[in-house]
């Protein structure tokens, strides 16, 4: 009989998921992993992985990784790319990670426009530690260090990393996805792939923001949490391009 799907030699042969039911690591960790094996790269790249859920990375990848300290992913992956030109050099993660204590790095690292691609894992809350307050943590919605809410005067807004990093010169692509349906899947897999490509055409700095449900840590079921990111989190994050440099010389 032909096979016509098979697991992606990306994730361990016998590893099964280990998340949260609902949660989207998982679909994230097999669509890395299909896009390196088809682009012959799984021998080719590093991933610095950022702490938290992202750290589970390492018992699933089988291409080579690094455990950067928490927010230090973007800085690792520079001296990774910088000392290796030839890896295809990747970070994976989260938003209290990339977006809290390594807003620095992250800034600094697009504003340099460094030949690197960013997995950015957005689901609005801290995950692995406990569910508190993250920068892209919609206002009212509770966190264990906000229980009544997030409140703009007080916390905040949510923090659009996106558009932040759209107001740089230097960063070549960013865009946000999610992976709720079939179709966003797609979409997911394809800008995971562009990001990686950029990086092989040497064109600089990409990014690709996932928009993700953490049912746990929000007090939802699965099914709950996929209403919740069509009705509250896509309206504050929209998905789609928010810049290709490709498409702005054509």
């Amino acid at each position: 009989m032909e096979k016509i799907y098979a697991r992606t030699k990306g994730i361990q042969p016998d590893m099964v998921d280990g998340f949260c039911p609902g949660c989207m690591h998982s679909t994230l960790f097999k669509l890395i992993g299909e896009v390196l094996e088809e682009m012959n790269m799984l021998d080719k790249c590093t991933c610095a992985i950022g702490v938290g859920c992202c750290g589970l990375g390492m018992g699933y990848f089988t291409y080579d990784y690094l455990l950067a300290a928490h927010g230090r992913a973007c800085a690792v992956a520079t001296g990774a790319k910088r000392s290796n030109p030839e890896t295809l050099v990747f970070t994976y993660q989260g938003d209290g990670d990339l977006a809290s204590i390594g807003l620095a790095e992250t800034m600094s690292a697009a504003n340099r426009g460094e030949n690197i691609s960013v997995i950015f894992v957005n689901n609005g809350i801290y995950g692995m530690t406990g569910g508190q307050l993250a920068p892209t943590t919609l206002v009212g919605m509770k966190a264990t260090t906000a229980p009544k809410g997030r409140d703009p005067k007080e916390h905040g807004y949510p923090m659009h990393v996106c558009e932040i990093l759209n107001q740089l010169t230097a960063p070549y692509y960013l865009e946000r996805t999610s992976c709720n349906n079939p179709a966003n899947v797609a979409k997911t897999k394809a800008a995971i792939r562009k990001a990686f490509q950029n990086q092989l055409d040497g064109k600089g700095f990409s990014l690709v923001e996932i928009v993700t449900s953490c049912p746990t840590n929000w007090g939802l079921e699965p099914l709950e949490a996929l209403d919740f990111l069509e009705d509250k989190m896509f309206k504050e994050f929209p998905l789609g391009v928010i810049r290709d440099k490709d498409k702005e010389g054509a």
